[in-house]
């Protein structure tokens, strides 16, 4: 009986750990990265020093070992055009590169209502477009995307439970005190409903924001992993100096 609570307990605890962790839920393989403020140096990636996008995590990585950087772990930032720069609203250490986008639109990013993950030394947060627009607020960082997944506590009501649409699927949540932002890839294809469950359900999320489908990757020097795969667009990564 003993051995069932504990295990039962560790099962319901939401996955706040600093750095990625792998679980399942209903079935699904999933892997959570956490990023905290103050503590974390996390920051979105785009061009490097010579105008060029980075496009992989490798040439990333081999930017910040020159400035004596690690990266903790790196995922996609955003839905990107064939040439790599950002769909809506993409700002970079306060430098805004491309504008918040109100209007609706095809595919997933004009699944309204979508959603800015905007983001300062103090707090992460997650905002509807229009209000965002109507806020004033400045972010540090931001990425625009879309759908919402979780809006206040409930799923996006567009998504269907039993959807046949099933993709691997990348997408960013903040915890309740705006302190936290979980970085969650599905390491199989799920319909919407399954991935923004497991945000509201399994991770105990009220808030969270899609940032792509099929394209979605991870970089995680302590899970040995490092996806793979054509040139991407918005690098989210958080830092830490060299040892």
């Amino acid at each position: 009986m003993k051995v069932f609570i504990i295990v039962l307990v560790l099962w319901l605890t939401p996955v706040w750990s600093a750095e990625c962790q792998d679980f399942k839920f209903q079935e699904a393989p999933f892997t959570a990265c956490t990023a905290k403020i103050p503590e974390d140096d996390i920051r979105l990636f785009l061009y490097d020093k010579t105008g060029n996008i980075y496009g992989q995590f490798q040439k990333l990585d081999n930017f910040l070992k020159e400035e004596r950087l690690n990266i903790i772990f790196a995922t996609n930032g955003g839905m990107y055009h064939a040439d790599r720069s950002p769909v809506g609203m993409y700002v970079e250490n306060f430098k805004e590169f491309s504008p918040l986008i109100i209007s609706d639109g095809p595919g997933n990013f004009g699944l309204l209502p979508n959603g800015v993950f905007c983001f300062n030394k103090k707090e992460f947060m997650i905002l509807e477009t229009e209000k965002f627009a109507r806020s004033k607020i400045r972010c540090q960082y931001a990425t625009q995307s879309g759908p919402l997944l979780v809006i206040d506590g409930k799923i996006h009501p567009k998504f269907i439970k039993n959807g046949t649409s099933k993709f691997v699927r990348s997408g960013v949540g903040i915890s309740r005190d705006g302190s936290k932002a979980i970085f969650l890839i599905s390491n199989q294809a799920v319909n919407f409903h399954h991935f923004a469950s497991t945000f509201l359900d399994r991770l105990e999320i009220d808030n969270a924001l899609y940032l792509d489908g099929n394209i979605s990757r991870l970089y995680s020097p302590k899970l040995n992993r490092i996806d793979f795969g054509f040139d991407i667009g918005p690098i989210i990564a958080v830092v830490a100096p060299a040892e």
